[in-house]
Parts: C-alpha cells; structure tokens; sequence
C-alpha cells in the first residue's frame, strides 16, 4: 500500500489505521453543535416496505433538486429490496430521466481484489440491479481493488466526489460490534475514525473475512475457486469516514436484518440511549468508541427499521 499525496487531503495514521482528512468548517459546527436532539426512526412492518420508502427517497431528492444528484450504494442486506424495485422498473422506463441524472459510487470495499471478482461488492450490486441500471446512469464510480496504491486510488474517488458537489443521499446501514458497540461502513470501534476523516483503509480480521464470504454465499453470488482465495487473501477494507457521512445531505438509514443478525438488537438501543457529551473532546471519544453515534449528529437523517429489531 503506498502512500499518495493531494493538496486538499492529508494523511493520518492511528496504529495501522490509515484515514484521509480534509479540513471543513461546516463539519465541525455538525459535529459541535450543542444540542443533539433525541434519535428518531420509524417501524415499517416489512423489508419491502423499507425498499420503497428508500426508493422515494431518491426520488425526492432528484425532484427537489436541479442538474444532477450524486448517491452512495449501501451493500449487504440493508437496500436490496429496493435494487429490486429499480431493477423491475427499469425495463418501464419510467426511471430514465432520474438514472440518467445520477452519479453513484460505492461506500466500501475489500483489498486488493479484482473488481470482477464475484465477492466484490461491485459485482453483488450489478447482481441485485443489472447491467442496464448501470448503462443508464450517469456515472458509476466504485473503490478501486485491484491497485498496489491503495491510497491513490481512494484519493481520485475521493476528488471526483468533491468535484461533482459531494454526496447528495448516502443510504447507509447499521453493524453491531463487541460489547454492544457498533459500525458504520466499515468505520469500526476504537479505529481512531475522526470528524475531519473523509475516507479510511483498515486492516481486516479473518472473521470479517469469513462473515462476508459467508454472506455472499448464502446470497446467491456467483464465485469461483479463485474468487474465494483471493478473497480470503485480502488485507484492507476502504471505506468512507465520519466527515463523509456528516458533510452528506441527506442520510437515509435502513437496519432490516435483525433476525439474522441480532447482535443488533443491543447494538441499536445502546445509539439510541447513549447521552452525547457537550465536552467534545469527550464526544471524539464516544464517536471512536462506538461509530454508530455519529448519525446522531447529523441534522438530516432518516431511520428506517422492521419490528424484528426490538424482538
């Protein structure tokens, strides 16, 4: 993994962690506000239901806003009901004007790995929404796997998000953690992931590695012999950061797996009961401690959960 330079974003190394910063006002008065109100969501009674509150989400914020829009893909279970009500629409047309208006890039990413191996995230979502979702959008921009210059890489993706205006709707999910904690992305507890952080690439464990070969499978993603070694020899994960997720305009949140992941089911009620101190030294740490916190900071988020999540 070599290292890159950029004139906007500097380089920060915590343990063997490495994250790109990028200095930003309007971050800082998020993340300092004063008053941080309770955390809301909302109880749809199935995962489909989830999939079309998300997709009018998006549609949202293309109606209400001019030109372009720039989306970030949530991987895992949390958005497939909804690729698949895009995917079925596709073929109507009556999502033409809205694809061709978009701008979508990934969130995260296991590496190195080619981009076609069938355990990327790349190829799961052109799985769930087809070749021709991506045909018709306007530009598609993933985490680059398959480079010696790990760095480098996530810099361009990082310059091409600012270059477009940042990030108008980042459909994020929910993991839990070790003693009730949780992540976001793969921003993961105590990785020193900090507000000014725009991306970050972390070592990955051989758990993780198995949990998302596991997942993959069970999911129905296509893979050969050496889609798995390679997998398995991964040795980062590439993932967007704090500041990246506040600096969005809009975050629409959807925890819809609780039933095969119940850990989340401690994890959640710990975010939403969590008393977020006014010392912000002492909020830094809480961010660190257990990221799942950082949406309750942010002043324009959306939570969607099924029943099962307090079950």
């Amino acid at each position: 993994m070599l290292a890159a330079e950029s004139k906007n974003i500097r380089r920060r190394v915590v343990g063997e962690n490495v994250w790109l910063s990028r200095e930003d006002q309007g971050i800082e008065e998020i993340f300092a506000r004063p008053k941080i109100e309770p955390y809301k969501y909302e109880v749809l009674e199935t995962e489909e239901t989830v999939g079309r509150a998300m997709l009018e989400e998006l549609k949202t914020v293309l109606r209400e806003k001019s030109g372009d829009a720039t989306m970030i893909l949530l991987g895992g279970r949390g958005a497939q009901a909804m690729y698949r009500q895009i995917n079925h629409a596709i073929p109507t047309g009556e999502l033409d004007e809205m694809l061709a208006r978009l701008h979508v890039f990934t969130q995260d990413a296991l590496a190195p790995l080619r981009m076609d191996n069938g355990l990327s995230f790349v190829c799961d979502f052109e799985r769930q929404l087809g070749a021709e979702f991506f045909r018709r959008v306007k530009s598609f921009t993933p985490m680059q796997t398959d480079t010696e210059n790990l760095e480098g890489e996530l810099i361009k993706y990082l310059e091409k998000l600012e270059s477009l205006g940042g990030i108008d709707l980042f459909f994020l999910g929910f993991g839990p953690e070790a003693n009730a904690a949780s992540h976001l992305a793969y921003i993961k507890p105590d990785s020193g992931g900090g507000v000014s952080d725009v991306a970050g690439i972390i070592p990955i464990s051989q758990s993780i590695l198995e949990h998302h070969i596991g997942k993959f499978k069970a999911g129905g993603s296509a893979m050969s012999e050496r889609d798995e070694a390679e997998t398995r020899a991964a040795t980062h994960i590439l993932t967007l950061a704090p500041a990246a997720i506040l600096g969005a305009r809009r975050v629409v949140q959807s925890i819809v797996d609780a039933s095969t992941a119940p850990a989340k089911r401690q994890s959640f009620p710990r975010v939403l009961n969590t008393e977020i101190s006014d010392d912000l030294e002492i909020r830094a740490a809480q961010m660190d401690e257990n990221p799942g916190l950082w949406l309750r900071l942010h002043p324009n988020v959306r939570t969607l959960v099924l029943p099962d999540l307090f079950q």
